[in-house]
């Protein structure tokens, strides 16, 4: 097999993952300020949520309104994950809560880094291979790879908010192909999801590998 010049990689759910769950993240924040719901009730909750909103992805936006525009994306989640499970009016002040939620999201507290991540990061960096993180995440990633030890690894890191598209559009793995001079066929993506990091790389003539944790 031909070494690849470029190995790109999915961030959540490939690299690192959330502890426990997000429900249990969720649900510990929220009892901070008198807000108890279960973990597995929160989880489920949350994933319809996330699931039934547009994807992450803010075509033709100023670069300097992306942050604000992630944080409005994120917390119209967030509410509708406690408006579904009937405790949203517990809340005295939701956005204050939900400012500390974000904010906890964006260091290493959460996350844990899946004890085959480092090992083959090393090797592919030792072998000469340029890596670089092609992610439906937010500006946050910066700042949790950085948090997690793993920024230094990549030469590049592609998200869909400043893309302007999201995996599986072809536009975001043509833009992490640019930041590298790489042809499709030099290059792999490894992620998680069949539908946007296999399908989505494949599509665009880059080697996808499904990485299927469990």
């Amino acid at each position: 097999m031909v070494q690849p010049k470029v190995i790109f990689l999915d961030a959540v759910g490939t690299l690192f993952g959330v502890k426990g769950s997000v429900g249990e993240v969720y649900g510990e924040i929220a009892r901070d300020f008198g807000v108890d719901v279960p973990a597995s009730v929160l989880d489920e909750a949350f994933y319809k949520s996330f699931q039934q909103s547009s994807p992450m992805a803010f075509p033709g936006v100023e670069l300097e309104q992306i942050v604000a525009r992630e944080f409005e994306w994120w917390s119209a989640i967030a509410r509708s994950t406690f408006q579904a499970v009937g405790v949203i009016d517990q809340f005295s002040e939701f956005e204050t809560f939900f400012i500390q939620l974000y904010t906890h999201f964006a260091t290493a507290l959460p996350w844990k880094v899946y004890p085959d991540v480092r090992p083959a990061l090393e090797h592919w960096h030792n072998a000469g291979i340029k890596l670089g993180v092609v992610s439906n995440f937010d500006s946050r990633l910066y700042l949790v790879l950085k948090a997690l030890d793993l920024a230094e690894f990549f030469t590049s890191i592609t998200i869909s908010t400043e893309v302007g598209a999201a995996k599986p559009e072809p536009e975001i793995f043509i833009k992490g192909l640019e930041k590298h001079s790489c042809p499709p066929e030099a290059a792999w993506h490894i992620g998680d999801s069949f539908d946007a990091d296999y399908q989505g790389a494949n599509a665009v003539g880059i080697r996808g590998i499904w990485l299927k944790r469990t």
